[in-house]
Formats: C-alpha cells, structure tokens, sequence
C-alpha cells in the first residue's frame, strides 16, 4: 500500500506538469492526510526525486532520478498489461527465481521482476551470467500466452528480434542474433535471453522469459576471460544510457508486437530473424551430447529449430546444442 501511494503521488505532480499542486489537494486523491504526503516526499527524495514547494501553491515535481527502480519505470510506461505489475529489488539472486516464485502464486500475466544487480544470474543449462553490478538491465516477465507448449520455443527467437528493432532504434547500432538466444554486436556478445516453462500436455501454464543486456559497463566491469568476448551499449556508442527509459521502450515495444505474433504468427518473426542471423551461410561447429559435427547454417524452421547442412551434404535439423564457429 505504501508503494502504491507513493506511485499514485509521483503520478499526480507528473501529470501536472510546471503546475503546481497543493498539499490539500494531494491529500484528498491518495485519501492520506498531510503529514502522510510530506512523510511520502521525504522518503522519494531520498531515491533520488526533487520537488519543489511554495507556500499557498503546493508541490511540483522537478525531476526523477537516474537510477532505476519500480516508480522510475511505471512513471511514463505507457503499456496496457505489460509491467502493470512491477517487482523491483536492488540485488537478488536471480530475477528467473524470483518470478518463478511469483508465477507459481498465480501473479498476473505481464508481471515484471528487474533488479540493479544479480547475485546469481544465470542463463542456458544453467551457466552464470555476470550481473552483479549496476550497469545493465537484469528483467524477467510472466507470460501466460494461449499457445500451444510446442511453440514455446518461438518465444526465445521472438524476444531477440523485438529487442534487437528497439535496440537498433535508440541506439543505431546493429545487432546480430545467434542462434538460439544471444545477441551481438560484431562479434562481442550483448545480451542473453532465457525462456523457462511452467506446462502440462497441452496447456501452458505460464512462461518466465529473462534477459540481461549490458548496458553502461565499461570493458574492466566484465570478468577478464569475457573481456574480449563482452561489449555494452557504453563501450559500442561511447556515451552513457538511461536504463529506465530502455526498460520502458523495451516492455512497450514487446507488448506491441507480442499481439501482432499472436494475430499474425511467427513468420514475421522468422523472417526479421534471418536478416538478423548471426553468420548465416558460415561453416559452424555443433556439439550435441557425445556427437560433434560441422556444418553450414542455412536457417531455422518455424519452430523456431536451426537448420543446417553436413559436410555430407545432409540437412539436420537441431533443437538443442551448443554452436560455435
């Protein structure tokens, strides 16, 4: 309740603009009294929000602050479902964990989980991914889509084309898609993306869909063994970016074109992927299990499986394995 009064305040004066709002006024649309509006200021400003007062007009909120939180985030998130529900903490161990938690509570479809900083960040089979600072974008979403559990994996490949079109559109800078879930920049990894699954046979029960995406990280923030293997936005454009207003172009882009896939399907999807494709028609080498071959990549099908040639000249298609070239 606190946090809900203290977003409902911050969205008063923002919506108010250069005007001025009175401390009557605040305290009759939060149903608080006065004392409670000042106490909620005090505890904003020291997350970073300035207002300013003046006697016999009230309060005006001057500016919000760069660091990112749930208030930060839902003040200007013009989205109709998506991030509704924002779980925000300043470090946790995984937002995967976390909003599997939530999702097993039955929180709603378009819960949002993001943190500054991952203790224990993971992606694929359960590798570490480094996020124990502040400098990137650590998100998990709930998602309960009416789709069936075999096109689940659509989703990873869906994910990676709407943050690369909302990346490239801010930033200029063009992206690569490797297959089946990492993002380049050259050939420097971005970000990477993780799709978990909660189903029965024939029924989805719910989707946590994460990615982390290095954001203002400088090449010593990386562990040394990734150094030449990382990159940022930061490092790619030389200037700083505002994580906040990334988050909320990100979720609102993704909720746009999460109902055109529905309506529409994944050939569209399949098909900004290819343009995207990292190293497309290039000799790659595939290791599944005990078996390891090389082959050319040729594309993916419409489950979203990568398509390959042997160097007998076999076409195989592969739903799991690790790729490298």
């Amino acid at each position: 309740m606190t946090k809900n009064k203290r977003h409902q305040l911050i969205v008063i004066l923002a919506d108010q603009g250069d005007q001025y709002v009175s401390g009557q006024s605040l305290s009759e649309q939060l149903n608080i009294s006065r004392t409670a509006v000042w106490k909620h200021m005090n505890e904003l400003k020291k997350n970073g929000y300035q207002f300013e007062s003046v006697p016999r007009k009230g309060y005006r909120l001057v500016s919000k602050p760069l660091q990112l939180d749930d208030n930060t985030i839902k003040w200007g998130l013009d989205t109709e479902w998506l991030g509704k529900t924002i779980e925000f903490r300043d470090k946790l161990d995984s937002t995967q964990d976390l909003a599997h938690q939530f999702a097993r509570k039955n929180y709603p479809h378009g819960t949002v989980v993001i943190t500054n900083r991952q203790l224990a960040g993971r992606g694929r089979r359960a590798r570490s991914w480094e996020s124990n600072h502040d400098g990137g974008i650590w998100l998990s979403m709930i998602l309960r889509p009416d789709i069936p559990p075999h096109q689940a994996s659509q989703m990873t490949l869906f994910v990676a084309v709407t943050l690369v079109e909302t990346i490239e559109r801010l930033t200029g800078v063009p992206l690569k898609i490797k297959w089946p879930n990492d993002l380049f920049i050259g050939n420097k990894k971005l970000c990477g993306i993780l799709t978990e699954m909660q189903a029965e046979l024939e029924v989805i029960q719910y989707l946590v869909i994460g990615f982390g995406v290095n954001v203002n990280q400088k090449q010593t923030d990386f562990p040394q063994g990734l150094q030449n293997k990382s990159t940022s936005l930061q490092m790619e454009t030389g200037q700083q970016w505002n994580r906040t207003e990334l988050v909320q172009a990100i979720l609102q882009d993704f909720e746009q074109s999460y109902a055109y896939y529905l309506e529409h399907g994944f050939d569209f999807v399949k098909q900004k992927w290819l343009d995207h494709a990292y190293r497309i028609q290039e000799k790659l080498e595939i290791r599944q299990h005990n078996d390891t071959f090389r082959a050319v990549m040729e594309g993916i099908n419409d489950d979203g499986a990568l398509i390959v040639r042997t160097e007998a000249g076999d076409q195989r298609v592969i739903y799991s394995a690790e790729i490298n070239w």
